[in-house]
């Protein structure tokens, strides 16, 4: 579930472009412009995990959507509501809900509200190789941790180059696990529920409330 959220968060900001490739600065401010203009973003997505040494492969789907700092995020049959107070993680399977506050000084969880804004901060970029995925044309930058210590190699952020849209990421680990976020939907500004970020407590009355402080 962590590694989900490292990586989805990785795909939604820039505030240093120092001694980068000048194309690939100019395509990100492309991408960080046309998000910071929408009002919510709505995802579909695939996630894949695969470690061949050690003979781990992993599928799943999801969805969230994202408003400011609020967000809702299913995956693996879980429920993730953050108001921009509090987090709100609800597993029908466990009969549990557990609330905590968001910790956005903790640089190991990258929430979904950051997820297309991850490259912010942390990285040196620079453009890496062109692909044709089904008549799309998909610009991919090559981001490398500054941190000498981070457990990730590089990370491959593919762009439309039309829509200005994150397509998918490629995550490499020194430990040889490859993660991969592919967005298959990716729609804007759509009409949204005002409680849709709001956490319903009568709805999980039989439910166990582990609060987190």
């Amino acid at each position: 579930m962590k590694n989900i959220i490292i990586v989805l968060c990785m795909v939604l900001g820039f505030s240093s472009f120092a001694q980068n490739d000048a194309k690939a600065e100019a395509l990100l401010k492309d991408v960080s412009t046309k998000i910071k203009a929408y009002k919510n973003i709505s995802l579909d997505f695939k996630y894949e995990l695969n470690n061949l040494s050690e003979n781990i492969s992993q599928e799943t789907r999801g969805d969230v959507v994202i408003e400011g700092e609020k967000y809702k995020l299913n995956i693996l049959g879980i429920t993730r509501i953050f108001d921009g107070k509090t987090l709100h993680t609800i597993s029908p399977e466990d009969e549990e809900v557990t609330i905590s506050s968001d910790n956005t000084e903790d640089e190991s969880t990258i929430t979904p509200s950051k997820m297309l804004s991850f490259y912010e901060d942390g990285y040196t970029f620079k453009m890496d190789i062109v692909q044709n995925v089904k008549g799309r044309k998909i610009q991919y930058i090559k981001l490398i941790p500054m941190d000498t210590n981070s457990e990730i190699k590089h990370v491959l952020l593919g762009i439309d180059a039309t829509t200005k849209h994150i397509y998918n990421l490629i995550e490499v680990g020194k430990n040889g696990t490859k993660t991969t976020l592919t967005v298959n939907s990716f729609k804007t500004d759509q009409p949204i529920s005002k409680t849709l970020f709001t956490f319903d407590k009568s709805k999980y009355s039989d439910y166990f409330i582990n609060k987190i402080d």
